[in-house]
């Protein structure tokens, strides 16, 4: 079966069969329902961001909003929210989409809507990444979706896809805890490793032009992230927090949030130990962040673009599909993130000339299809329901 036919054959929008009968189709009131509650969602959130500024919102990113347009925007995105969920509810018999939509927006005015005062003191202690989750969804929703929908690799698989709540939980946590995960990230290389640091290698690379440090970095960051990566399939204790990612069995941007805390943290900080331990400057490891998190959603994306000229020395989307792949010649393959020269030289490489039919594990295994009992499933006996 080609692998478009076996991606379509696959009912679109299964979530919504045990929740409602009625057609999701334009014209239908699902459209504007569900528009309405991601705008009134994001509006509460960005209302609770003000009145909560010291609890809510990252320090580094304060200073850069420009709160008057941040206003006038959010009394928009009330506006919307409200208006669309009217209309939706006059539409459609399920009220669901349009109720969330004008209930948030309401929640949202009671705490000050577009006007509310900003609220408290700001410091720079312990705080909660929602802005960052706000700016996430909103930057990542406007670019991937619309690439998705227009160069989709395949069409018949919906925006809204079988699973995509417990991705988009995901990604909020991963958002929320952003000052969490850094510090688990960083701070064992510098407590653990400062003893391998050498004063005039350190100089050294730290004297390096950015053009030539972020490069270096990413190869370097690449090269242990394939060992670690490696690690997480070799090792049956560390494979049971890995497998949640595997457990996706549709491809997206989205689907590369669907990633255990304890995986995130024990790769990223692996990864990080060579260049702190190196001495790579601050900024050239912040563009190797910027990278990471661009191709790392990419990789993940539901395009159809192959790069044929770039894919033998630059991971693409289809040579990391096959890494997710349920077919078994693929098991175990493509382990790099960034560029594929380190599978060809340690046996690791695969792309035969096509994508995958199916995704997901191998063999029937199966985790837990909820958020809190994927967090929970690696820390049970494997024998354990």
């Amino acid at each position: 079966m080609p692998d478009d036919q076996a991606q379509q054959t696959k009912p679109e929008y299964p979530w919504l069969a045990a929740s409602t009968p009625e057609p999701t189709t334009l014209g239908s009131g699902w459209l504007s329902g569900l528009l309405s509650a991601i705008l009134g969602i994001v509006g509460l959130g960005a209302v609770l961001c003000f009145r909560f500024p010291d609890v809510l919102t990252m320090p580094e990113l304060r200073p850069h909003y420009p709160l008057p347009y941040l206003r006038a925007t959010l009394h928009l995105v009330l506006v919307g929210a409200f208006l669309l969920g009217t209309l939706s509810i006059w539409m459609r018999r399920n009220k669901a989409l349009g109720l969330t939509g004008i209930s948030t927006t309401l929640l949202a005015a009671l705490f000050g809507g577009a006007q509310v005062p900003l609220g408290g003191e700001l410091s720079s202690g312990p705080f909660l990444g929602l802005d960052w989750f706000l700016l996430n969804l909103i930057g990542y929703s406007a670019v991937y979706i619309p690439l998705e929908r227009l160069f989709a690799k395949y069409p018949k698989q919906p925006t809204f896809r079988q699973g995509w709540r417990v991705d988009l939980t995901y990604f909020f946590i991963n958002s929320l805890l952003v000052q969490l995960t850094t510090i688990l990230t960083m701070q064992p290389a510098m407590v653990f490793f400062d003893w391998a640091r050498l004063p005039l290698v350190n100089h050294t690379i730290g004297q390096w032009p950015l053009w030539m440090q972020i490069p270096i970095a990413v190869l370097l960051a690449d090269f242990s992230q394939y060992w670690v990566h490696r690690a997480f399939h070799t090792w049956p204790v560390l494979w049971r927090f890995h497998a949640i990612h595997h457990s996706a069995e549709s491809m997206d941007w989205l689907a590369g949030s669907r990633l255990h805390l304890v995986d995130a943290v024990l790769t990223r900080g692996l990864t990080y130990i060579p260049l702190y331990v190196l001495g790579f400057s601050e900024a050239a490891i912040v563009g190797y962040v910027v990278i990471v998190v661009f191709q790392a959603t990419f990789i993940h994306a539901n395009v159809r673009w192959e790069f044929p000229r770039l894919r033998w020395f630059l991971a693409t989307p289809c040579f990391h599909h096959w890494h997710h792949s349920a077919e078994r010649e693929a098991i175990d393959k493509n382990f790099a993130v960034h560029t594929p020269v380190w599978d060809w030289l340690f046996g690791t490489y695969y792309m035969p000339g096509r994508w995958p039919q199916d995704y997901g594990l191998a063999d029937g295994n199966k985790v837990p299809d909820t958020f809190t009992r994927q967090f929970l499933f690696p820390f049970r006996r494997p024998d354990s329901k």
